[in-house]
């Protein structure tokens, strides 16, 4: 059967030291995973089981992307985030074999309508509006965990305009990644070219047009991109 219309290619990530691509599949994004920033957020910390929301993989752009301010929003915000690239398919994993699950690892950034996230969650309602936003995924260069190793400790950043916004340390994470996947796991079966975005510090913060980001962790390439002008 022909098909009326081609859909666009699939995401692919580039990945340090490799000529082939990570063709991406599904984003998922945890939320409230650092106690500082549940706190700025007006929730309790309290370790309660970690909860998920998705993303269109569409939405991910790469390092010098300008990222166009979105559509029927006032308060544009960042997160940044260490993110998971998932290499291996798998379903009710254990802690211990959870990690076995990983390709590698990255900077990224979780762009958010803030005031449509915070007026979905006064009323009850999906975030969908609030964080499933075009080019709003900035995504750094992909480190195979094979070379890279696991972090689970090394400062995270924020720069807005050079000024450090955030900054904590992957040890801060609520639930670290393995935790993660354990839970992502039980709900759905990780597939590869999946990615996982594991959670924001605290200090997020508007942008506006112009604003020059950069999302720095130890041991990974930082991820820079622009904010620029509504799309046509």
């Amino acid at each position: 059967m022909t098909q009326l219309f081609e859909l666009p290619a699939a995401v692919t990530a580039p990945v340090a030291g490799e000529q082939h691509g990570f063709p991406v599949r599904r984003i998922f994004c945890v939320g409230r995973n650092y106690a500082e920033h549940a706190r700025e957020m007006g929730k309790d910390p309290e370790r309660d089981p970690p909860f998920f929301f998705t993303k269109w993989a569409e939405t991910v752009v790469f390092d010098g992307t300008t990222v166009p301010y979105p559509q029927k929003t006032g308060n544009f915000h960042y997160e940044a985030e260490l993110v998971v690239a998932i290499g291996q398919s798998g379903r009710n994993l254990s802690r211990e074999e959870a990690l076995d699950h990983v390709y590698g690892y990255a900077t990224g950034l979780d762009m958010t309508r803030r005031d449509l996230q915070l007026e979905a969650r006064s009323s009850g309602r999906p975030w969908d509006t609030g964080k499933n936003v075009e080019a709003s995924s900035p995504l750094g260069l992909i480190h195979p965990a094979a070379a890279s190793g696991h972090p689970e400790t090394g400062a995270i950043r924020m720069r807005v305009n050079g000024e450090v916004r955030q900054s904590a340390d992957l040890a801060d994470l609520i639930w670290p990644v393995a935790d993660i996947l354990v839970f992502l796991s039980g709900l759905y079966r990780i597939e590869p070219g999946d990615l996982v975005y594991t959670g924001t510090p605290a200090g997020v913060g508007a942008v506006v047009e112009g604003d020059e980001l950069r999302v720095e962790i130890d041991g990974l390439t930082a991820v820079n991109v622009r904010v620029g002008p509504p799309a046509a």
